[in-house]
């Protein structure tokens, strides 16, 4: 099992250790913590490609003492040719290929905003050169393939074997390539140093922007150049909680950061003081049933939404909600279900200054399609699109896709703080509000808060699955007690890759930063 990692001028928790160590040597060399960010998130997104890459969004909180905290979103808007009529007799937006890749890549605007507020406010000095010079070492050198980046490509060879480009990027002869062989990004590489020499808005106004779309047009997708150039990343004010004596933050919609913020706000009005008992896991499931309704019938765009998001968050609506719950009985379930993949990162610099980070091309490897000219892997999140005119979420040109990712942050009452997240769509929501029960309600130590045997109401992964799956490092006795309560229980392994891969970091007020990575993962908590 991880340990704590600890020290005092900074750290980088990633779920890939050349991503964690990526940001670390930023932080070495003088950067702040947003541009170690930009280093481990560019990083990530070649040495685990199949969660996450230039052709996914991102959305960022961060924290700087003494200020307000600052939320950027950097979601892609569907195409201006993307409407209804376009998918024609089809029931569904397709989920895989050219048809999938329907909304902007918002990826790397928030790398851009994110680089830009560095310097205004932050001081940043080093240039993208070297906040991007691991991420294009090891596109063009090659980097050894993991367990998880081998299993989904076996795993989900059917479905993405035939799709453009993608047997050039990820297949060798046809075969998914092996845990442990050498994989190399050349496109991707040359891509990465354009964006360094031309600057990251070359992706959507630039050369870069020209290939980008002429490839995307190419192999069928709706997209066109002229959706990149109007694309922006957007500041916006993230939604807060006070809970338990802490203020936790979350992002606003399009994302599901509502619900999880009221996860917490449910749970603490059922007054469960235990942990990992029947109490415990009960009432977190059934707070996720409730928050879960509340984001199903109300998140979307927030263009589009009737509804102010903090309304739900008011104290006499969660008093309200927290009412339905009964503490014996589990509510019906399932209802409307998402899923999806992401990476989660977080780094704290010297200062204090904090950042929480995900990102994502939403199920693994995205659409499937990789853009032969750049070598960019293009997402398939327009595929939370319903082509039915009557539903909330329905698809409309340039309208934001709903958004399972979403990092968080909480201010600690004592003075620490602590951004933490995970991937994992549906799962998400939930597993912050396991690490942040028992980590800051229970004082179990961040290692073990993360390590914990986790569950899953809903679905991730592309799975169909919508149960309870818990992994079987529980006492034995609360499966049945959960049965009893008319919980759908499954019991899945020790350690499973469908619970996330989470990570979490503390500032304490004396300098102390804590961090922990999830053992799930491929990651690495790494000090400096």
């Amino acid at each position: 099992m991880f340990q704590t990692t600890r020290a005092y001028n900074g750290m980088v928790v990633a779920p890939h250790h050349l991503a964690a160590q990526a940001g670390a040597r930023v932080l070495q060399d003088g950067g702040n913590a947003i541009e170690a960010m930009i280093a481990a998130a560019s990083t990530i997104a070649v040495v685990y490609p199949h969660m996450n890459n230039l052709g996914g969004d991102n959305f960022w909180l961060i924290h700087e003492p003494g200020e307000a905290l600052v939320g950027f979103d950097a979601c892609g808007a569907s195409a201006q040719l993307a409407d209804v009529e376009f998918y024609g007799d089809h029931q569904s937006i397709p989920t895989r290929g050219p048809l999938a890749a329907l909304t902007v890549a918002g990826a790397v605007s928030g790398w851009q905003k994110a680089h830009k507020y560095s310097v205004e406010k932050f001081g940043g000095k080093l240039p993208l050169s070297r906040l991007l010079e691991d991420a294009t070492s090891h596109a063009e050198n090659g980097v050894s393939v993991t367990q998880t980046l081998a299993n989904n490509m076996i795993g989900k060879l059917s479905e993405l074997a035939d799709l453009p480009g993608f047997a050039d990027a990820y297949l060798v002869d046809g075969k998914p390539l092996k845990e442990g062989a050498r994989h190399t990004q050349k496109q991707l590489a040359e891509t990465l140093k354009t964006l360094a020499e031309n600057g990251l808005e070359d992706f959507y106004r630039g050369d870069l922007a020209r290939a980008i779309a002429s490839d995307l047009e190419a192999v069928g997708s709706p997209l066109r150049l002229s959706d990149l150039e109007r694309h922006q990343a957007l500041q916006v004010t993230p939604l807060t909680l006070d809970v338990f004596g802490h203020k936790v933050f979350n992002m606003p919609p399009p994302t599901q950061g509502l619900a999880s913020l009221m996860i917490l706000g449910v749970f603490e009005r059922l007054g469960v003081k235990s942990v990992d008992d029947f109490a415990y896991a009960h009432g977190l499931v059934e707070a996720t049933k409730c928050a879960f309704r509340v984001r199903d019938a109300n998140v979307s765009d927030p263009e589009y939404m009737t509804s102010d998001p903090t309304d739900f968050l008011k104290p006499e609506f969660l008093d309200e909600l927290a009412k339905t719950v009964d503490s014996s009985r589990a509510a019906p379930w399932p209802d409307a279900a998402s899923s999806g993949d992401t990476v989660w990162l977080g780094a704290i610099d010297k200062e204090g200054r904090a950042v929480s980070f995900i990102q994502s091309v939403y199920w693994e490897f995205g659409s499937g399609v990789v853009l032969p000219q750049t070598g960019i892997t293009w997402q398939n999140r327009g595929v939370s699109f319903s082509l039915d005119q009557n539903h909330h979420n329905c698809l409309k040109p340039l309208r934001r896709p709903f958004h399972t990712i979403q990092p968080a942050l909480a201010q600690l009452s004592d003075g620490r703080v602590m951004p933490y997240g995970t991937l994992g769509g549906e799962g998400q929501p939930q597993t912050q509000a396991m690490i942040f029960t028992r980590h800051v309600l229970h004082g179990q130590s961040l290692q073990q808060a993360i390590s914990a045997p986790r569950w899953l109401l809903g679905r991730t992964w592309g799975s169909e699955a919508t149960n309870l799956r818990m992994e079987n490092r529980f006492d034995p006795e609360l499966y049945d007690q959960l049965r009893a309560a008319g919980h759908d229980v499954e019991v899945v392994g020790g350690f499973e890759e469908i619970m996330g891969h989470a990570g979490a970091l503390v500032h304490h007020p004396d300098g102390l930063i804590e961090g922990a990575s999830d053992p799930r993962s491929d990651g690495a908590a790494v000090g400096v």
